[in-house]
């Protein structure tokens, strides 16, 4: 979500709260800074190793630094807001986190260059998380004792790291790829956490190439995609999951405002071409979850609530 400062935070999750009923998340405000984008408030849960900000970015460290102290507080600030927020809310919420790969490959090792280089590190980075996981789930669960989780993972640098198009500290080279058998194993750990923590996981990612099968192969229990990029080759995956009920979180509004005015059934028309093409009907992809295609933080705060309303108003009529 858009804003800068504690104010705009409380706001946001008001915004959340009325325009989601049925599925509110924790907003993410990533405009106030690293300690609160994707990476830092990730860090913030993985209590077994230390970070700190350096001018390449995010680093490992020895012992947690001023930084991840500080992004730590910050979320727990914004825990704070939800969980005044939400008093007495039941039902599905939403938090996110970055996945293993994501981390891996915007974070750095103590000597230098990304974590993605060494697999050691690369092992102990997702399981630390993991087990960081299992902790904030308690923890949201403890805030909010009435809410039925999802946890969303964030792996929108899944699909460079597997293609080998993450560039090394030099940027003169490329990290190697990692194939399919060799990335599934931190993914497994992370969404067994979530699922053995009684949370639901669902994988993000809005880049054209998503590993559809390899996420859900690795525990996932759906996806979240953007439409507007998405192959038609990755639909099959898209009518299997639906078939079978597990969530498609479905991104077919935009991130900023469009130039010309979107009507909610404008956006549903489109939903309803997509279901025609899968062989399917409203009735039965009843776990069809409608968002935007990715965050809102660059949009203006005008948008971003529209974009909310919006998807409400699809899903409303496609039910």
């Amino acid at each position: 979500m858009p804003g800068t400062d504690a104010t705009d935070y409380d706001l946001a999750v008001k915004v959340v709260l009325d325009e989601l009923p049925d599925l509110p998340h924790v907003p993410e405000l990533p405009g106030r800074g690293p300690h609160a984008d994707l990476t830092g408030r990730t860090l913030a849960l993985v209590s077994e190793l230390g970070a700190d900000l350096q001018p390449a970015g995010w680093r490992l460290t020895d012992a947690p630094g001023i930084d991840q102290r500080r992004a730590r507080s910050l979320l727990a600030q914004d825990l704070d807001a939800v969980e005044e927020q939400s008093q007495g809310y039941t039902g599905t919420f939403k938090i996110q986190v970055a996945g293993p790969w994501t981390l891996a490959a915007t974070v750095e090792r103590p000597r230098g260059d990304r974590v993605l280089a060494d697999h050691g590190a690369r092992r102990e980075l997702a399981e630390a998380l993991a087990e960081g996981l299992r902790d904030h789930v308690a923890d949201v669960r403890r805030r909010i004792p009435g809410a039925d989780l999802l946890v969303q993972v964030d792996e929108p640098a899944l699909p460079a790291v597997m293609a080998g198009r993450i560039p090394t500290a030099s940027g003169f080279h490329r990290h190697r790829s990692v194939d399919p058998p060799r990335a599934s194993p931190a993914l497994e750990w992370v969404f067994a956490a979530v699922t053995e923590s009684g949370g639901t996981p669902v994988a993000h990612c809005c880049a054209p190439d998503v590993p559809i099968s390899l996420l859900t192969g690795a525990g996932a229990a759906g996806v979240s995609v953007d439409l507007d990029v998405l192959p038609t080759s990755s639909y099959d995956d898209l009518a299997v999951l639906l078939e079978q009920g597990r969530p498609v979180h479905l991104g077919v509004v935009p991130t900023t405002a469009p130039a010309r005015p979107l009507s909610d059934g404008t956006v549903t028309e489109r939903v309803l071409r997509l279901l025609d093409m899968l062989g399917l009907d409203p009735q039965s992809a009843a776990s069809l979850v409608v968002t935007p295609g990715c965050g809102l933080a660059g949009a203006d705060p005008e948008w971003a609530r529209r974009a909310l309303h919006l998807c409400r108003q699809v899903a409303s009529a496609l039910a």
